[in-house]
């Protein structure tokens, strides 16, 4: 099993210590977003968690509780933009300490567990493409040698991102557009010696040299194991999305960030009420069990090939 932590919410930045009290515990619950009273258990063994791909903002709280991870394989998502705070509110400065966070979990862990992610680029009268391409490049001439990728994707204009982005002027881009920022890119990134890739973008950017990633990515998670997995696509994911099938343990409306392109908070309301309730000794990440609520425990098993091919 794969574990997601999280697409949903920034667990490492607001709910680490609740994850690492689920580690330590043994199992976590996780809401069915779909039908709220339908709880699923998941076993946390080292047995069948194959790998834990963390995505995250800001991972500064996680890395000190990071020995408590040793028994598990595990890299990180880390999304580092040139936005601002009409963009991204609640995030901390990022020449003085994002960056240097990057760096700081780059060097306890190893360059290749730590993903750069770019990402969702957007336009607006403020956020030019050559912004962008400013902004790309100084964070790469940062990071040239504390990561090997970097991710990159477009705006996708859901209707929460619409509610969400209201008043920022952002506008659609164009393939065109597309086509030649990419590319530029692809130039900053050949430059500094970084793989670059797209999350989930339907536009073939192969011909200047971006080829489609996998956030939750069948090829590094097999570097990282020294292993074969027998994984199958997520089916639950979007037709552009190249990761293989994983658990998710994240809860929508819980991520405090706050960035206007969210699509997982989608009612500040719910977002206040959530974190009010959330309690890190919990087997939930936000709210309580009642008696209107069905646990189940959810069928897991490691997907390591441990057969020996004659081929390799």
């Amino acid at each position: 099993m794969i574990l997601s932590v999280s697409r949903r919410t920034d667990i490492p930045n607001y709910y680490s210590d609740w994850f690492i009290a689920r580690i330590k515990e043994g199992f976590l619950y996780v809401r069915n977003p779909m039908n709220a009273h339908q709880i699923s258990r998941i076993d946390l063994s080292p047995e069948v968690v194959d790998c834990i791909v963390f995505w995250t903002k800001n991972p500064a709280n996680m890395i000190e509780k990071l020995e408590d991870l040793k028994k598990y394989m595990y890299y990180f998502q880390f999304t580092l933009t040139g936005y601002g705070r009409d963009i991204e509110p609640n995030l901390p400065n990022k020449r003085e300490e994002l960056i240097p966070t990057f760096k700081r979990l780059s060097e306890k862990i190893g360059k290749e567990r730590v993903i750069w992610r770019y990402d969702p680029i957007l336009i607006s009268k403020r956020y030019t493409m050559n912004y962008h391409l400013q902004a790309f490049e100084e964070i790469a001439d940062n990071l040239a040698d504390y990561t090997e990728r970097v991710v990159i994707s477009f705006v996708d204009f859901y209707s929460k991102t619409k509610r969400n982005a209201r008043g920022l002027g952002i506008r659609q881009i164009t393939d065109e557009e597309m086509l030649e920022v990419a590319g530029k890119m692809a130039q900053i990134a050949s430059k500094y010696n970084l793989i670059i890739e797209t999350c989930a973008e339907q536009i073939n950017l192969h011909e200047i040299g971006i080829q489609h990633g996998s956030c939750i990515d069948k090829k590094l998670i097999e570097r990282l194991l020294g292993c074969k997995l027998i994984a199958k696509k997520d089916k639950n994911q979007r037709a552009g999305c190249g990761c293989i099938e994983s658990v998710e343990v994240g809860t929508y409306n819980t991520c405090l960030s706050g960035c206007k392109y969210c699509y997982a908070n989608f009612n500040d309301r719910r977002v206040e009420d959530n974190v009010k309730s959330y309690n890190r000794s919990s087997a939930l990440l936000c709210g309580n069990i009642t008696s209107d609520d069905s646990i189940t425990e959810r069928k897991v098993k490691s997907m390591k090939d441990n057969q020996i091919s004659f081929l390799e």
